[in-house]
C-alpha cells in the first residue's frame, strides 16, 4: 500500500510534533506503482463550469453524465486558486465540487470565498471555514494555525462569515459524496488505508462510486484491497462495487513534498479519476503571508510544499 508507506515516512521525519492537530509535513513522497487503468485523453477547450449538463449515460441510467473538477483545502490562497480555475478552463469539467477550508492559514480569505461563493460552487464546510466563521472554536489547534485562524476570523466580510456558516457537511451529487475530513466528522484525518479502512461500511458512503475527501493535504486513493499514491495525470479507474476514497489534495498549501497546487478530476461515465498538479506564483502568494503579519512559516511552507 503505497500511500501507508510513503505517509509514515512523513510521520518520522519530525513535523508532526510542530503540527499537532492539523496535518504532518514533510517527508519523501514515493511514487505508486500500483496505479491501474492508465489510459491517454486529449483535454478539451471547453468549460461549462459550475452550470452542469444534463446528457444521460447509456443504458437508460437516471444520472448525468458529468466530468468534475475536485478541488479541497483552498487555504486563501489565491494566487493558487486562480491558477487552478484557469487550468480547469482548459479541461472539459461541467461542475467543480469543493471539499472545504476555503480559509485559513494563508493571506487571501475573502478573495478565495468569493471565487467559490460567486460561482456557486458545492461547497462543504471544514474545519478551518468553521472556526473562522465562529461556528467552532479552535480546539486542538496549534499555535500557529490558531493565530491564522483568529487573524481570518478578524478580516472575513459579513458576506463571507455567513456563507461559510452556511455550508453543509456533505454535497451528495450523482452517486458521489465530498466530506472534508471523514465521513460524520470535518475534523478527522486519513492519511492511510489503516485509517479509511474503519470507514467503507459507514452509512454515508453506502451506495456511493467514490467519497473525495480532504483535510490531509496528501493526495491518495483507497479501495478495499489497498492504498495508492495518485500520479500527476495518470488515469486510475475505479473497481466496480464498493466505495472508492480519493483525496485529491491541497490546492493552497500542499503537504506532500510537491509545491504545485492539487486537485482532481472525476468521469462518472469512465469512471476513472485523476490528479492535477498546476504551478502557481509562490513568492507572491508569500510576500502576501508577510505583509499581513502571518507567520513567516506560513509562507516557508509553500515554497517547499510541506
Amino acid at each position: 500500500r503505497h500511500v501507508t508507506q510513503s505517509v509514515r515516512l512523513l510521520f518520522a521525519d519530525g513535523h508532526l510534533g510542530y503540527c499537532i492537530g492539523n496535518a504532518a509535513t514533510g517527508g519523501e513522497r514515493r511514487r505508486a506503482g500500483g496505479v491501474r487503468g492508465s489510459t491517454e485523453r486529449g483535454a478539451c477547450q471547453r468549460s461549462r463550469f459550475p452550470a452542469a449538463r444534463e446528457r444521460r449515460l447509456p443504458g437508460g441510467s437516471g444520472d448525468p453524465e458529468l466530468r468534475y473538477g475536485i478541488l479541497s483545502d483552498i487555504h486563501a490562497n489565491v494566487e493558487a486558486m486562480e491558477a487552478v480555475l484557469e487550468k480547469i478552463e482548459d479541461l472539459d469539467i461541467d461542475q467543480i465540487l469543493c471539499l472545504g477550508d476555503v480559509v485559513g492559514y494563508n493571506a487571501s480569505p475573502n478573495e478565495c470565498a468569493d471565487l467559490v461563493r460567486q460561482r456557486d460552487l458545492p461547497t462543504v464546510c471544514g474545519n478551518h471555514d468553521a472556526v473562522a466563521c465562529g461556528r467552532e472554536e479552535p480546539w486542538g489547534f496549534n499555535v500557529v494555525a490558531l493565530e491564522a485562524a483568529m487573524w481570518t476570523r478578524d478580516h472575513l466580510t459579513r458576506e463571507n462569515i455567513n456563507w461559510l456558516g452556511a455550508l453543509p457537511d456533505a454535497v451528495q451529487p450523482n452517486g458521489l459524496i465530498g466530506v472534508h475530513g471523514a465521513p460524520g466528522d470535518r475534523d478527522t484525518y486519513m492519511f492511510t488505508w489503516d485509517d479509511v479502512s474503519p470507514h467503507f461500511g459507514d452509512s454515508n458512503v453506502k451506495g456511493r462510486n467514490a467519497c473525495f475527501f480532504g483535510h490531509t493535504h496528501v493526495p491518495g486513493i483507497f479501495e478495499a484491497d489497498g492504498g495508492w499514491t495518485p500520479v500527476n495525470g495518470t488515469k486510475f479507474a475505479l473497481k466496480n462495487g464498493g466505495v472508492t476514497f480519493i483525496n485529491p489534495g491541497s490546492v493552497g498549501q500542499p503537504r506532500d513534498g510537491d509545491p504545485r497546487a492539487s486537485f482532481g478530476v472525476y468521469d462518472t461515465v469512465s469512471r476513472e479519476f485523476w490528479l492535477v498538479r498546476v504551478r502557481y506564483d509562490v513568492q507572491s502568494a508569500m510576500d502576501r503571508i508577510k505583509r499581513a503579519g502571518l507567520p513567516d512559516y506560513l509562507a516557508h511552507r509553500l515554497e517547499f510544499g510541506r
